[in-house]
């Protein structure tokens, strides 16, 4: 991606986001409470690598493709993951390494930044195409003592690059996880994620998890919701990744067309308003 069109995408796309403070509801199509007091930002305004002091990767290909049959290998490389004009580039390429077919980068703030509740959000341009799997999400920040699902999962933003207008909010635990997990779906009308910046986020409180894209609140999810341990009670990090294949999306085909890249504007956190 040259220079030139970056700075065209962030000179034209990014005007400063202006928060709206709304009343507290029980319901999906009422908004609740926005949190103002920033407690963690990236504005991606330093080109190079990621910040490392908030910033670290997962490298190879994990167990099983990180559990879930992923083709990519995940790389710390400029080419798969860097900062330019404003943007966090991620970058899935097909080319052979480390016998993978495919490269990418995923980012994770573990050991570096980790919270308990509060509104976690990016403003993120999605790829698009067969296999394309990006994700905006949040894991317990106990798993390395009490592995997944038990810890906890909160998909901010999930989304099958071969249907480019409809993403996933969901949350795992034990009970349910994986095919089980309790999630819903928004689809855009008039409008795909792959054409433009969307805001991504999720409000999170001792007895819900509001899931948002822009400024709706499209699904809440409560422990009456899930079908087992409410889990949402201590801190977590957060992730960003472009993985490719798996068995969320299944492999690229000859239509899906590489390099592919997720750019990122932004990831803000905001501190909640309930004593942590």
């Amino acid at each position: 991606m040259k220079r030139e069109r970056l700075k065209s995408i962030k000179t034209l796309l990014l005007p400063l986001l202006l928060f709206m403070v709304f009343g507290c509801a029980n319901d999906d199509t009422q908004r609740v409470v926005t949190y103002t007091e920033l407690v963690m930002h990236d504005e991606f305004d330093v080109d190079g690598a990621p910040n490392s002091e908030l910033w670290g990767f997962d490298i190879g290909t994990g167990n099983n493709g990180w559990g879930n049959q992923e083709l990519q290998y995940y790389t710390s490389r400029p080419d798969n993951v860097r900062v330019q004009n404003g943007v966090l580039i991620i970058t899935a390429q097909r080319e052979n390494f480390e016998g993978s077919q495919y490269t990418s980068a995923r980012l994770l703030t573990k050991n570096k930044f980790e919270e308990r509740y509060g509104r976690f959000e990016a403003r993120i341009w999605l790829p698009y195409g067969q296999g394309i799997w990006p994700a905006f999400w949040m894991l317990g920040a106990d798993i390395d003592e009490n592995p997944w699902p038990g810890a906890g999962e909160i998909d901010i933003m999930e989304y099958r690059g071969q249907t480019p207008t409809i993403l996933i909010g969901s949350v795992h635990g034990p009970g349910y996880s994986g095919g089980d997990a309790i999630s819903k779906e928004y689809e855009l009308e008039n409008d795909r994620f792959d054409t433009g910046f969307h805001v991504f986020g999720v409000e999170w409180a001792p007895e819900y998890v509001n899931f948002y894209v822009d400024d709706v609140l499209y699904n809440r999810i409560t422990p009456d919701d899930v079908t087992g341990p409410w889990v949402f009670d201590k801190p977590f990090f957060m992730l960003m990744n472009l993985a490719v294949g798996g068995n969320f999306v299944g492999p690229p085909n000859q239509q899906t067309v590489f390099p592919q890249r997720m750019l990122v504007d932004y990831v803000r956190v905001y501190k909640s308003t309930i004593d942590n």
